[in-house]
């Protein structure tokens, strides 16, 4: 899809676009190989201290690949797999080092999106034009996270509110009948700092099967960000992200909604201590039409986490507490609607000179399944300012679905029935990584080898002629990983024939 992007630094300068006979294309003077990451640890750590098999999509990325939905940003990561029933807003499941779709948590500013009943996020609907930024870790991660984080973590930061008065309108066109437009503004007052921003984009689509009508998709989202920083620090944030539409697929029609709220305060105690509380709440909301029938499927999560960081030299240790209770609201008579999750965690991160060492612990309550306990263990040595190994251990476990195990017996007709089973396990796994790097001035490569052991593997299985969720003995998952890349050189174009490369 072609876009034109319009931009301005202030409100009461009128839009302009630059001469096309003058492009330049020059490297961030923040660009690194070696970025600040938090997802891995819980704090900003660099991919290297972080002991983790970690890639940075940033926001040059991001707009360079111009991607049709947010997955194309994950197809060409290393240990990621995507599958789709088509484009354009069709059913897609996201698969981290073969661990299916329910086994990557999809965090967004920090909050949980998932479907409760289905597993894993409906990662079609999400706007990637409202993202700024994406982390992706691969590897266990349920001892900082809980439940579904076996084979890694997706995080998608939003749109941040930048200093100064911006302004900035997009509008594009492309195959298919595809049309996107969108637009932003963000401002500050004394210590507060706001955005707001908004998108609309729909397309005729592509046929699903061959010979078939094209199924279209249709999107409307919308952001809303505000931080205040504290004269000790300290911030207040708030977010609200909402994505709705339509899409279509042979037979039918879906009409759609993610919402996101997120509340949070993080502030310095002293100067060992820093608290932060977060509240967040995340809705996904599906309504099907098909055969002259409605089916809704819809779910709430509701989350509050409380995180404490202590400060010792180089040294820091994280404990925390969290709540989080999932809802289901469906035409399907579940024989439960709602479930609650308590937890605490821990995460100690030492240093010594070339050694980094992480330790993680803990512990969810879910009054479905029981109690679980994970851990993970990691070593890193680094050689100098290039090279480094490291080596970890990890528990995690994936969470049964209520789809899982509250389904209500559905005879769906051609000698199909399906039905929940209650007696369910979370599957469980145990996982072991080795790794080593090189980070250079012009490039870097990372070589990760692991091995992932499941018992309880969540599968289908027929018990007295019904299809049902059961519980398999185990499996074991390989792979090696190698990802490298060669840092982007800058080009300036000066007019016709004049070009200098650097």
């Amino acid at each position: 899809m072609k876009a034109f992007r319009l931009v301005a630094n202030s409100l009461l300068v009128p839009f302009s676009l630059s001469p096309l006979c003058t492009v330049v294309a020059q490297e961030s003077s923040g660009k690194t190989l070696d970025p600040i990451v938090v997802t891995a640890t819980l704090g900003p750590k660099t991919v290297g201290e972080s002991l983790a098999s970690v890639t940075v999509i940033d926001e040059e990325d991001i707009r360079s690949k111009a991607p049709a939905d947010f997955t194309d940003l994950l197809r060409a990561q290393p240990g990621i797999n995507v599958t789709g029933n088509g484009s354009f807003g069709k059913t897609t499941s996201v698969y981290t080092r073969g661990v299916k779709n329910g086994g990557t948590v999809f965090l967004v500013d920090g909050v949980k999106m998932h479907s409760a009943t289905g597993g894993g996020a409906s990662w079609q609907y999400f706007p990637t034009e409202l993202v700024q930024r994406v982390e992706v870790v691969r590897g266990p991660r349920s001892s900082l996270y809980g439940a579904d984080a076996m084979g890694g973590v997706v995080q998608a930061f939003t749109l941040d509110p930048k200093q100064g008065q911006k302004g900035w309108v997009e509008a594009g066109a492309g195959n298919f009948d595809s049309q996107k437009a969108s637009a932003g503004i963000s401002g500050e007052a004394g210590n507060t700092r706001f955005s707001l921003s908004g998108l609309h984009k729909e397309s005729d689509g592509t046929a699903i099967v061959e010979d078939g009508e094209d199924k279209g998709f249709r999107n409307t989202a919308g952001l809303g960000r505000v931080v205040h920083e504290f004269e000790n620090g300290g911030e207040a944030s708030a977010m609200l992200l909402q994505s709705e539409g339509n899409s279509e697929f042979e037979g039918g029609d879906t009409d759609f909604m993610l919402r996101t709220l997120g509340l949070g305060v993080a502030t310095p105690l002293n100067e060992n201590w820093r608290m932060g509380i977060q509240f967040s709440e995340s809705r996904d909301e599906a309504t099907t039409f098909q055969g002259g029938s409605e089916s809704k499927f819809n779910t709430r999560l509701q989350q509050a986490r409380w995180e404490n960081t202590f400060s010792y030299s180089v040294h820091e240790l994280v404990v925390g507490a969290e709540l989080q209770q999932d809802e289901v609201s469906s035409t399907q008579d579940f024989s439960e609607t709602s479930r609650t999750n308590t937890a605490v965690f821990s995460q100690l991160r030492l240093n010594f000179g070339p050694v980094d060492a992480q330790l993680s612990l803990r512990s969810d309550d879910n009054e479905a399944y029981g109690t679980q306990e994970t851990g993970g263990l990691a070593l890193g040595y680094k050689f100098d300012r290039s090279h480094r190994v490291r080596a970890s251990y990890g528990t995690a476990f994936r969470a049964p679905t209520f789809n899982d195990l509250y389904f209500p017996f559905t005879d769906f007709g051609g000698g199909f029935a399906f039905s929940g089973n209650p007696d369910l396990k979370p599957e469980t796994s145990e996982n072991y990584e080795l790794g080593a790097s090189g980070n250079y001035q012009a490039w870097f490569w990372d070589l990760a080898v692991y091995q992932m052991d499941i018992d309880s593997l969540i599968s289908l299985g027929v018990v007295g002629g019904v299809t049902t969720s059961v519980n398999v003995d185990n499996a074991r998952i390989r792979g090696t990983e190698f990802p490298w890349l060669a840092y982007r050189h800058s080009v300036e174009l000066h007019g016709p024939g004049r070009q200098e490369n650097r």
